[in-house]
This record gives structure tokens, C-alpha cells and sequence, in this order.
């Protein structure tokens, strides 16, 4: 008993502190050659080390043309080395050897967390220390010397180190009777998550069982990958098996590809088939553009920098010029299915009838059951041979109507069939439309939405916004745009680049992008009116192909961008007014890039 008093009455020593470093540090530094502030300092030995060299160098190019050695130096000459060698000195000094040595002897993160672990095992060592305990008494421990006051490395960065220790041992713990305790350790550290962190982080998904069957399933062709929709009646979960077998099929890492945040119910039947992802496209806002009197902010996906910023720059030479102007010139889809006889003379028989005017009536009859909207227009023909291309027009609504028009013109043949039962239809599109191809047929007949878009920019807001003159903007569209188009022999493409604009809005609004093809049909025109004072500018383009509803602008982020334009869905209204908007906008955007 005595000899568990004794040991009881025995002082704990404490931990010695692993590293200590003086707090205030007397060194000195090159900034205190002069008793000035460090500013006035460096700027002393700044202009005391480039006069000197100036004065150097002269004195050496007179020695040179005077044919003195170079060797043989005055006393001002000698100052002056010695006044280059201690600027120099004390720039090094303040620049250059403790930039290097910060750089050198600078600790890294390592030694700091090194020396943090080697902290925290000596503290759990400290705290895992038996002690005698009373009997059946809650005591507190020993009282510890008092420590002399050191400042470690951590503590620099960390001030609660040290207070962890003192609370740790003034705590009571309960203790048995004649029995050594020990204390319990510190708790486990909370690992921190930066948001840098969790934006490197890969999501990983952890397929079930079952997945993991399906996925076996298609990888062995059991399961068609294009049925897993039908088949599951899950979209998202059948894009994640898809993607899932197509990685282990091919090898492939398809992790930088978005898989979560989409809504793959919507673009079911419609948009895209056999999903496995989507791909993210910035969208840019040009505007305000003020057209026919009203301002539009234009949405704009794409990945080629300064399209955005230089139609921006356009709308608001337009903007401070007092907006431009569009028209409507046409509006009709087409679609030219291809038939074929057995002998010229019926497929010419056709082509009569189908234009006779006494016969239009009746043909719109029976086109027009495929759709409320779709409304028979006119029939145009043209004749190979044997075979005959009908090229049907059709207003759309607010749809960009392909597949109205397809439908319409089905109908057609099928009646056709009656009078014509040696016609056979070779495909319901011949080409003659024609879709998404360059064709004189569009540039001449338009195809769409065909529009013409002037504007009169003023003369200074020619010079101070778009940074030229008038003359050179008409002369550089006389050159480029028109002569340098045909000597190319350009079809449609009488512009800078119209296409550029077309496809980003297409993109932003769910159209097809595929269509820029023939929507980016354009020609630019340039004068100088008012005395050669502003610039008379237009575009025309024949064929703009764009709607408001169906297709990819059911999408939230496409819905949301016509929304912006204030045409999303169908016109309520005025039927087909929303989709001639986007066209007037459409037409009006390359005006602004060009200007």
C-alpha cells in the first residue's frame, strides 16, 4: 500500500516539446542598407544601377571610336564600377538570393504533416499513460509542472494545440479500487471535404445484381441494347447499363461524359435513340438586338470563342443606329418524293395534271387530312426520263414540318395510285426538296422561312464601334463576300459566315442543326447612302428551316432559350407566328456579324 502511495505521490514528466523556433527573428535584410522606406530604397538603387550602366556604356562606346584601350579607366569611371557593384549587390540581395532561398528552404506540405502526426502519436502516447486511482474516488490526476511556453511549427498555423493537452489532462475520470486506468484515447479526426474535392470525385454507381445480369445480357447479345428502354421501363436506368456495357465492351473510360441531371424520358421516340449520355454546350447571350421595334437577347451554344462577342458587338451598332428591319418574304416546307414509269410519256402525263390549276383544289383536299396545320401551297415538277420529281410546299404552323409535309404528300400518292396505277414511288424523298444539301433549287425557290434583313448603320457609329470606315466595309464586301464567293463558285454562300451563327442558335433553340446547311443561305449586301456618310447594309436568305414546337424544343434547356426569344410552343394567337420570329431573328444575326 505504502508503495502505491509512493508512486502516487510521484511527479508525471511532461512531454518535451519535439521542435521549438524563436518567434521573433533578428536577421538582416538587404532593404535596410538605407534608413528609408523600402520603397525609396529599391527606387534609389534602381536608378543608381541603370545610370551607371547607361554612363558605362557611354564612356566605353567613346573609348571604342577614340580607339582607347579599354583598360585605362579615369576615377569617375572607377566610382562608377564600384556604384554598379553594390546596386547590384543589394538588388540580388533584395530580389534574387531570398527569392531562391524562400523558394529552396521554403518547408513543403509534407513536413508539415509529418510533424503533425509526430505531434499527435506523442500526445496519444501521453494520454495512454497508467496512473493510481483511489479507492471507489473520482480524483483528478496529479497536477502537471508548469510548462515552459514554446511555440512548435504547427502552432504557428494552429493556436488550439496546445489547450488540447491541458484540457485532456484536467479532466476526472472514474477509477477502480486498487486498479490502473487508462484513459481514453482522442477521438478519430473528421477527414475534411474541400469543394474542390467533391468536383474531382467521380460519382460511382454500383450496380445491383440484376444490373449486373443485364448488363452480362448485352454484352452477350442476348438483350438488344436498344431495347433495354422497352424492356426495363426505366430510361435513366437503361442509359446507365448502356453505358455500363459499352465501357467494358470497348475498353473505354466514358467517365468525363455527363450521365446524371438529364431527363432521358423526354427525348424517348423523338430525339435520340440509345442514350448512354449527353454533352455539355455553353450558351451565350448576344443582344439586346433591336428588330421591327423590339429587343431580343439571342441565345448562342457554342465552343468557338469570340462568336458570341463579336455579334454582340453588331447588335449594338444596330441598337445605337436604330435597330433594322425584316420581312417575311415566303414561308413553306418542301418535300419532292421520286415515281417512275414505264415510258416518258406517263411520268409527263403527271406532271401535267399535278400542275393544272383545276386540279389543285382537289389535291389540297386530300393533302391537307394529314394535319390541321399543314396546308397545301403548290406543286412543282421536274422530269428525268422516266422519272419525275414533285416538289411539294406546304405551310407548317409553328413546326418546322418535315414530317407533316411527309405525311401530306403520302397521302397524295396513295390518291394519285387511282389514275396512275403504273406509278411506282421509288422513296418519298427524291432529293428534288431538298434537305439539308446545298441546291440551287433552295437558293432559288427558298425553302422555309425566306427572309431579307436591312439595316442603316451611322457613320460615326461605324467608326467608333465597328472600328472602320464605310468606304472599307463596302468595298471588303464587294471583294470578299460577292467576287471572292464566285470565284469560288460558292452556291448561297455570298457571306462571311452565316453559318456560324445558324448553327449556334439552332443548337440553343432544338432545331437541327444538320439544316444550317441550306438555312445558312445568304447573301450580303453594302452601299453607302446619305452622301456616303452611313452604311446601308442587308441580308437575304432564302431558306431558313426552324420551328417552336416538336423536335428537340420540348427539351427544358432548348425550351428554355426559346422562352427567352418569347416564341416557346405554338403561337396562340396567330398560327406559325412564334417560328417566323426565330427566323426573323436568325436573319438578322448575320447582319450583325457581318457588320
Amino acid at each position: 500500500m505504502e508503495a502505491r502511495r509512493r508512486t502516487a505521490t510521484k511527479p508525471l514528466h511532461a512531454v518535451e516539446p519535439t521542435k521549438r523556433i524563436s518567434v521573433v527573428e533578428d536577421t538582416a535584410k538587404a532593404s535596410d542598407a538605407l534608413p528609408l522606406p523600402l520603397y525609396l530604397t529599391n527606387a534609389v538603387f534602381f536608378t543608381l544601377f541603370f545610370s551607371v550602366v547607361y554612363f558605362l556604356l557611354s564612356r566605353w562606346r567613346e573609348k571604342i571610336r577614340a580607339s582607347v584601350p579599354l583598360h585605362v579607366v579615369t576615377f569617375s569611371e572607377i566610382v562608377a564600377i564600384f556604384a554598379l557593384v553594390a546596386s547590384l549587390i543589394y538588388l540580388l540581395g533584395f530580389f534574387g538570393i531570398d527569392f531562391v532561398q524562400s523558394l529552396i528552404l521554403r518547408p513543403s506540405g509534407d513536413v508539415w504533416s509529418a510533424e503533425d502526426e509526430e505531434n499527435e502519436v506523442l500526445l496519444r502516447k501521453e494520454d495512454a499513460r497508467t496512473v493510481p486511482c483511489g479507492q471507489a474516488l473520482d480524483g483528478p490526476l496529479p497536477s502537471l509542472p508548469p510548462r515552459e511556453p514554446s511555440v512548435t511549427s504547427q502552432k504557428l498555423f494552429d493556436e488550439k494545440s496546445f489547450r488540447v493537452t491541458t484540457e485532456e489532462d484536467a479532466r476526472k475520470v472514474p477509477c477502480g479500487q486498487a486498479v490502473d486506468c487508462l484513459l481514453p484515447p482522442l477521438p478519430p479526426r473528421i477527414p475534411v471535404v474541400t469543394t474542390q474535392k467533391l468536383l474531382d470525385e467521380k460519382p460511382v454507381i454500383v450496380a445491383t445484381d440484376e444490373d449486373e445480369e443485364i448488363i452480362k445480357s448485352v454484352l452477350s447479345g442476348t438483350v438488344p441494347s436498344y431495347s433495354l428502354e422497352s424492356e426495363l421501363g426505366d430510361c435513366k436506368r437503361a442509359a446507365a447499363i448502356r453505358r455500363e456495357a459499352l465501357q467494358r465492351l470497348t475498353g473505354k473510360s466514358l467517365s468525363g461524359l455527363p450521365l446524371d441531371g438529364f431527363d432521358y424520358d423526354s427525348i424517348l421516340g423523338q430525339c435520340c435513340e440509345m442514350p448512354v449520355g449527353y454533352v455539355q454546350i455553353p450558351v451565350g447571350i448576344a443582344g439586346p438586338l433591336l428588330l421591327n421595334g423590339r429587343e431580343f437577347s439571342v441565345p448562342m451554344a457554342t465552343t468557338e470563342g469570340c462568336l458570341v462577342a463579336s455579334t454582340n458587338r453588331g447588335c449594338k451598332a444596330i441598337h445605337l443606329s436604330g435597330g433594322a428591319t425584316s420581312i417575311l418574304l415566303k414561308d413553306g416546307m418542301t418535300r419532292a418524293p421520286v415515281v417512275r414509269f414505264s415510258t416518258a410519256k406517263r411520268a409527263a402525263e403527271l406532271k401535267l395534271y399535278l400542275e393544272d390549276p383545276d386540279n389543285f383544289d382537289t389535291l389540297a383536299v386530300v393533302f391537307n387530312r394529314s394535319s390541321r396545320f399543314g396546308r397545301l401551297q403548290g406543286i412543282k415538277c421536274a422530269i428525268a426520263g422516266k422519272n419525275l420529281y414533285l416538289r411539294f410546299t406546304c405551310s407548317t404552323g409553328d413546326a418546322m414540318g418535315m414530317n407533316m409535309v411527309s405525311k401530306g404528300v403520302q397521302n397524295v400518292l396513295d390518291f394519285l395510285q387511282t389514275d396512275f396505277a403504273d406509278m411506282d414511288v421509288i422513296g418519298i424523298s427524291g432529293n428534288f426538296c431538298s434537305d439539308k444539301k446545298p441546291a440551287a433549287v433552295n437558293w432559288i425557290e427558298g425553302r422555309g422561312k425566306s427572309v431579307v434583313c436591312e439595316a442603316i448603320i451611322k457613320g460615326d457609329v461605324v467608326k467608333k464601334v465597328l472600328k472602320t470606315s464605310v468606304e472599307s466595309l463596302v468595298q471588303l464586301n464587294m471583294l470578299k463576300n460577292l467576287t471572292g464567293s464566285a470565284m469560288a463558285g460558292a452556291l448561297g454562300g455570298f457571306n462571311s459566315h452565316a453559318s456560324n451563327i445558324v448553327t449556334a442558335i439552332y443548337i440553343a433553340t432544338g432545331q437541327d442543326p444538320a439544316q444550317n446547311v441550306e438555312s445558312s443561305h445568304c447573301i450580303t449586301m453594302m452601299e453607302a447612302v446619305n452622301d456616303g456618310k452611313d452604311l446601308h447594309a442587308s441580308v437575304t436568305m432564302p431558306s431558313i428551316e426552324v420551328g417552336t414546337v416538336g423536335g428537340g424544343t420540348q427539351l427544358a434547356s432548348q425550351s428554355a432559350c426559346l422562352n427567352l426569344l418569347g416564341v416557346k410552343g405554338a403561337s396562340k394567337e396567330v398560327g406559325g407566328a412564334n417560328s417566323r420570329m426565330p427566323g426573323s431573328c436568325q436573319s438578322c444575326q448575320p447582319l450583325q456579324r457581318v457588320i
